[in-house]
């Protein structure tokens, strides 16, 4: 599964595979792919450097890169405390009115609220940068399309290329003339956040519309079967992520969410606001269901609502309340259905791409 950029990078297999946690990153990385740890989560800049430290470790010498979530565009003069005051009451007690109904009890005295969506705020990803290029990263992912100018010229004054994610031909093309080095095609049955065109329309769209950058295609791939299909379409690989999430070295913190990804099915995921105020696609809960009901007050934009929900998905996910308990995931989540380490996935993702070749190669009377 090499093509053009894999060579370039260094890899066996043009397979990308993004993922929270470092184990599963250099598990990837380890197999032949590119491993890709997403940095949102990390608000202090000693704990990304704590796991880079670990990532340089046990990555035997392999390339790795760095997901970030940037802004192309600041905003001055805005602190996290004036985005809080902008949250209506109203949506505050829905909050705690929807907590109450399914008894999710309160965080202890003191305690914080874990992870907040902060990771919009340009600054955090700036401190996360700070950290990450000391590192021998060969990859600078951005999740939300573009980053700033200054940052591709940093980047590229490094020697790592930079990619961004798009939902359509036309944000493909705004990060070509920004000048990015790779596309992320994700199409609609993509984990988190994701547009509405789905991957078999999306890729070959945005292949055509940035030639000659190449293309990742990602949204609901998870077999080797799909890998040669997003090669056939003109991508120079693929862009995974929830199919990892059920890996055996992945960090999940929570039992019974994995459970629910072991049992959900193709048709178990929704695009819902609920969770940073953009359409999102995750696991169907109480939670997204009540968020998405025509009676309640409904979402707010981003980062409004990041901010509101943050506590009381920390709460949900600590007392592992069923009901209300989910996990941003792709449509692929009906493939996920045993916990296998990183190294079983690639292999399987192997023996299907060379049956997917070898099926096509009889097709045209090669074999």
């Amino acid at each position: 599964m090499q093509t053009e950029l894999s060579k370039k990078l260094g890899v066996e297999h043009a397979v990308f595979g993004f993922t929270p946690f470092p184990a599963v990153a250099a598990a990837i990385t380890r197999a032949g792919g590119f491993g890709v740890l997403g940095a949102v989560r990390y608000t202090a800049p000693d704990d990304l450097k704590r796991d880079l430290d670990w990532m340089e470790a046990h990555t035997d010498s392999k390339p790795y890169g760095l997901d970030v979530v940037m802004p192309a565009k600041k905003v001055e003069g805005v602190t996290e405390a004036d985005v809080e005051a902008m949250i209506p009451e109203s949506h505050r007690e829905f909050v705690r009115e929807t907590l109450a109904k399914y008894g999710v009890p309160e965080l202890a005295e003191g305690e914080a609220s874990g992870w907040r969506i902060t990771g919009w705020m340009e600054q955090v990803a700036r401190n996360q940068l700070d950290v990450a290029f000391d590192y021998p990263i060969k990859l600078l992912a951005n999740a939300l399309g573009s980053p700033p100018a200054d940052v591709i010229e940093r980047a590229h004054a490094k020697g790592v290329l930079v990619a961004a994610l798009a939902g359509s031909a036309r944000h493909a093309l705004k990060h070509k003339e920004a000048g990015i080095d790779i596309v992320v095609a994700q199409g609609y049955e993509a984990g988190g956040h994701t547009g509405e065109i789905a991957s078999m329309v999306l890729t070959p769209e945005a292949v055509e519309a940035v030639a000659p950058l190449p293309v990742l295609s990602a949204g609901g791939i998870g077999s080797g079967e799909q890998v040669a299909a997003a090669l056939a379409l003109g991508a120079q690989g693929v862009w995974t992520g929830s199919i990892w999430l059920t890996a055996a070295e992945a960090d999940m913190h929570s039992r019974a969410v994995t459970e629910k990804l072991l049992a959900a099915g193709s048709s178990d995921t929704v695009r819902s606001r609920a969770l940073t105020g953009k359409p999102a696609r995750q696991l169907r809960t109480e939670w997204t269901d009540a968020w998405d009901d025509p009676d309640g007050p409904g979402t707010l934009p981003m980062p409004l609502q990041g901010l509101l929900v943050a506590e009381a998905l920390t709460r949900i996910q600590k007392y592992e309340v069923e009901p209300l308990l989910g996990t941003p995931v792709g449509q692929i989540v009906g493939r996920m259905n045993s916990e296998r380490a990183v190294q079983e996935i690639f292999d399987d993702l192997t023996r299907g791409f060379e049956r997917a070749i070898d099926r096509l190669n009889r097709i045209a009377g090669r074999a």
